[in-house]
């Protein structure tokens, strides 16, 4: 089974053991998986998920699973997260664009408007 959170998609990293003489040996720094089940309100369905206590932290401090979905940037949620998310979003009214859409819809813009300046100046 995979050592990964399913929210936030922490994993297994590695370092090093240290001892007193300063030698070195390679180790590997497992995440705290803890079996919970997340109840949301706007869909008003449990998920049993297996998330990192420090996800778990986060979520409590957010007010529950919606609300830390919500305020969580897409790039930092794994794909089964995004799936909760969006039908949060879609069960709220509240639309759900992609950081890298908005980007590229303000980057068009921008150009749009620079050539937009060109040909008015000629």
């Amino acid at each position: 089974m995979v050592k990964k959170c399913d929210i936030s998609g922490t994993g297994v990293m590695s370092g090093n053991n240290v001892s007193h003489a300063n030698n070195r040996t390679r180790r590997r720094f497992m995440p705290n998986l803890q079996v919970v089940s997340l109840f949301s309100e706007a869909l008003n369905k449990v998920f049993k998920l297996r998330i990192c206590s420090k996800t778990l932290r986060s979520v409590e401090h957010n007010g529950g699973l919606d609300s830390y979905l919500e305020s969580a940037r897409a790039d930092e949620l794994t794909p089964e997260a995004l799936k909760i998310k969006k039908s949060v979003a879609k069960k709220k009214g509240v639309s759900t664009v992609k950081a890298s859409a908005r980007k590229t819809v303000k980057n068009k813009s921008a150009r749009l408007t620079k050539v937009a300046a060109k040909k008015a100046a000629k």
